[in-house]
């Protein structure tokens, strides 16, 4: 904890520093934002999780972040709401790279969209604003295990960006070529 109130103190004075259970415990909307590897210490340490909106960024990639270690039968997002009952789990964020978070790195770009999976409509409604309200796209992408799906967008990205070349100021985007009934 001292490191995260010097960090507060150096932030400013809208900045606080807790633990981690004390921060979950005062949050509406916790953001797990951890290798998936780490996801069960860290939500052990956050203690309970019973009706909080808990936003999943995790990807399961191999430590050379060149394949996932699930997938397709059950997913990251799944496997953490399994370890975090009563909590309301939306996969969210994870297909977009860090450097794209800061809104200045993308104004002269389209809004990055962000793919939302759960299974609460309230939670779901809940990250899709946040989403907005951060100038991001909100793409409602179904259940919670569409995360299955979801996961492997975002190890493609890794792909593209890492092994491939192509950076980090990238991001998957999904364009309708017609309105909904018409062909293309």
């Amino acid at each position: 904890m001292q490191v995260a109130t010097r960090l507060a103190a150096e932030i400013g004075s809208n900045a606080q520093g807790a633990d981690i259970a004390s921060a979950v415990s005062d949050a509406d909307i916790v953001i797990l934002a951890t290798p998936y590897d780490s996801a069960k210490a860290a939500l052990k340490e956050a203690g309970d999780l019973t009706g909080k909106v808990l936003v999943d960024l995790t990807n399961p990639i191999t430590p050379d972040y060149m394949a996932l270690t699930i997938g397709h039968t059950t997913s990251a997002a799944e496997e953490i709401a399994k370890l975090a009952p009563g909590a309301h789990v939306v996969k969210a964020f994870n297909t977009v790279f860090w450097q794209a978070l800061p809104f200045d790195a993308r104004r002269n770009s389209p809004a990055v969209q962000v793919l939302l999976a759960g299974d609460d409509a309230d939670a779901k409604k809940t990250v899709s604003e946040m989403v907005t309200e951060l100038e991001f796209e909100a793409i409602d992408a179904g259940p919670l295990t569409n995360a299955r799906y979801i996961e492997p967008v975002g190890e493609l990205n890794i792909q593209l960006g890492y092994a491939l070349g192509w950076g980090t100021a990238i991001s998957p985007a999904w364009v309708r070529l017609a309105e909904q009934g018409q062909a293309a």
